[in-house]
C-alpha cells in the first residue's frame, strides 16, 4: 500500500511538472519526498497582496494539495483562538486583576477582609519577572504595607466566577493530566497553574535524591523512592501526580555528577493554589492573613477599595500563546472570549465565539471542527485551505504587523523553531505555528520568498510515524517556496 501510495504520487508530480512553474516544480518534487514519511498530508500555498486589504486569499493560489480534506491541527488550533480574541477583543485590550481590602485599620490590624477578582489572565507568575512567581503578588503586599497593614483579621474572598468551574477539558488524554501542557483552567491562576519539581542527585551512589517543590506551599506531599546512580546510562527519573491526588510520585535514578531534573507538575485545585502562593508572598513581606480561603463566584458586599492591581497585555498574551506554544494561554483566552461575548466562561461558550468569528470571515461551520483552544484534543480538524483563509483574512487587516508579531520565526530560540531554517537566506523568513501530537505534524503561516514576494501556506501531515522527519520535509518545502517563490 506504501509503494502505491509513493507511485501515485509520483505519477501526479510528473504530471504537474509537464506545464508548471519552477515554483510549482519545486513544490511538486517536495510533495512527492513527504508522501514518503507521511500517509495523510495536505497542502495549501498561495501568494498574498498585503498592500490591497480584503483581498481573498484564494485568488493567488499557487499550490495545492488536497487541501479540503480536513485533518487533525494540533496545535494550528492555536490560529485560530489568538485570531479570534484578536479580532474580538481588539489589539489594545488588557487583562486587569484587582486586589480589593475592606474594614477598618487601627495599629497595622485590619479589621476585615482581601480579595482578588479573577480576571482569566494567565500571565500572573515569574514569566516576565524575572523567574520570581511572587513577584506581583509582592507588589501587592507593598501597596498593603503602605496603607499601614501588617495583619488581616478576616478572610481572603477569591472570586472566580468569570470562569466555570471545569477546570480539565474533557477530551484530555487521562494520563496526562499532570503535565504542564494539561494544567487546569480557572478565572484565578498562578504560575501556569503548574509547580516546578527538582530532584537533585545525593553525594554518594544508592543515596536518595533530593526533591524540592518551588514553590513549596504545602499543598502536595513528596512520595520519593528516586535513587542516586554512578552510572550516567541509568539516569532516568520521572515524575508524576496521579489525576485527583495531591501527592506526587519521584521514581527512577539520578546520575550522581549531573545536573538536577526540573519537571513542571500541574496543580490539583488552581484556586488553592492562587490562595496559598499569594498567602506565601504576603508573609514573606510580614503580613498574616487570619481568616479563611471564600471562594465565590461574585464579589460579596459593595464596600471595598482598591488597593492594587495587575495589568497585562493582550499582545504579550498572544506572544507567548503563539511562540511559546502554551495550551494554558490558548485556553484561558478561549473562557475569556466566552465570557466577554456571552457571559460564561467556558469552553463551550468560547468555541461559540470562535465559530461567528470564522463565519464572519467566510470559512464555513459545516467544514472544520474546533474543540478545545490548545490543540491537544485530537477532534480539532481544519483544512489547509481554511487556514490559509484565515491567515489571509489576518493579513489584509490594517493592525496586521500586530498578529504577525505573535509568530515564532524560523531559527528563534527559545522556541519550536530555534533548530529549524537557521542557515540564510532562510532564518527569520518565516512566521509560522508549529503542531505536534502522536502522528500528527502541523504547520502553518508565512514565508517571505527571496524575491520579496509573501505567502500563507499551511501544511497538515497526519498519519506520520516519525515527527522528526515530517518536520525535515516540511522545512525542504519551506526551503523550496523561499528559494523560488
Amino acid at each position: 500500500m506504501r509503494r502505491f501510495v509513493r507511485l501515485a504520487a509520483a505519477l501526479y508530480c510528473a504530471a504537474v511538472l509537464v506545464a508548471a512553474t519552477p515554483l510549482e516544480q519545486a513544490l511538486s518534487k517536495q510533495l512527492a519526498s513527504a508522501h514518503g514519511v507521511t500517509r495523510s498530508l495536505g497542502v495549501h500555498v498561495v501568494r498574498l497582496e498585503g498592500e490591497r486589504p480584503g483581498k481573498p486569499a484564494s485568488e493567488s493560489e499557487v499550490f495545492a494539495h488536497l487541501a479540503d480534506a480536513p485533518r487533525i491541527l494540533a496545535s494550528n488550533t492555536k490560529l485560530f483562538t489568538t485570531a479570534a480574541a484578536f479580532d474580538q477583543l481588539g489589539s489594545d485590550f488588557v487583562f486587569s486583576t484587582p486586589l480589593l481590602m475592606r474594614g477598618s485599620l487601627y495599629d497595622g490590624f485590619l479589621s476585615g477582609d482581601l480579595a482578588v477578582v479573577g480576571s482569566g489572565d494567565p500571565n500572573i507568575s515569574g514569566r516576565l519577572h524575572d523567574a520570581d512567581p511572587f513577584a506581583i503578588f509582592k507588589g501587592w503586599a507593598e501597596q498593603l504595607r503602605r496603607r499601614g497593614v501588617r495583619r488581616v483579621r478576616g478572610n481572603l474572598y477569591l472570586v472566580g466566577g468569570l470562569f466555570d468551574d471545569e477546570w480539565v477539558h474533557p477530551d484530555w488524554p487521562a494520563d496526562q493530566l499532570d503535565r504542564w501542557y494539561e494544567a487546569p483552567i480557572a478565572a484565578l491562576s498562578f504560575s501556569d497553574n503548574c509547580f516546578l519539581v527538582r530532584v537533585r542527585p545525593g553525594q554518594q551512589a544508592g543515596e536518595p535524591a533530593v526533591v524540592e517543590q518551588v514553590p513549596d506551599l504545602g499543598l502536595y506531599e513528596v512520595n520519593n523512592t528516586a535513587t542516586t546512580t554512578a552510572s550516567r546510562r541509568q539516569h532516568a527519573i520521572q515524575v508524576t501526580r496521579p489525576r485527583g491526588s495531591t501527592v506526587f510520585q519521584v521514581t527512577g535514578r539520578i546520575y550522581r555528577d549531573g545536573d538536577s531534573v526540573d519537571k513542571w507538575v500541574s496543580v490539583q485545585d488552581p484556586i488553592s493554589f492562587f490562595a496559598a502562593a499569594l498567602r506565601a508572598a504576603l508573609r514573606e513581606k510580614g503580613i498574616e492573613v487570619d481568616g479563611a480561603d471564600q471562594r465565590v463566584a461574585a464579589l460579596p458586599g459593595a464596600v471595598w477599595e482598591e488597593v492594587a492591581r495587575h495589568r497585562s497585555s493582550l499582545e504579550t498574551t498572544l506572544s507567548i500563546t503563539n511562540r511559546r506554544s502554551q495550551n494554558f494561554y490558548a485556553e484561558s483566552l478561549l473562557k475569556l472570549l466566552g465570557a466577554r461575548s456571552e457571559g460564561v466562561g467556558s469552553w463551550d461558550s468560547g468555541l461559540r465565539v470562535v465559530k461567528r468569528f470564522l463565519t464572519s470571515i467566510g470559512i464555513e461551520s459545516s467544514a472544520y471542527v474546533v474543540a478545545d483552544g490548545s490543540g491537544m484534543s485530537r477532534h480539532n480538524r481544519a483544512t489547509p485551505r481554511q487556514l490559509t483563509q484565515l491567515l489571509g483574512y489576518l493579513n489584509s487587516r490594517h493592525d496586521r504587523e500586530g498578529f504577525l508579531r505573535s509568530l515564532p520565526a524560523s531559527g528563534e530560540e527559545a522556541t519550536s523553531w530555534h533548530n529549524r531554517l537557521v542557515e540564510d537566506p532562510y532564518r527569520g523568513r518565516v512566521l509560522a505555528k508549529t503542531g505536534t501530537l502522536r502522528g500528527v505534524s502541523t504547520l502553518s503561516g508565512y514565508a517571505t520568498a527571496t524575491s520579496g514576494r509573501f505567502y500563507a501556506f499551511s501544511l497538515l501531515f497526519n498519519d506520520t510515524p516519525a515527527a522528526w522527519k515530517a518536520r525535515r520535509a516540511q522545512d525542504r518545502f519551506l526551503m523550496a517556496l523561499i528559494d523560488h517563490g
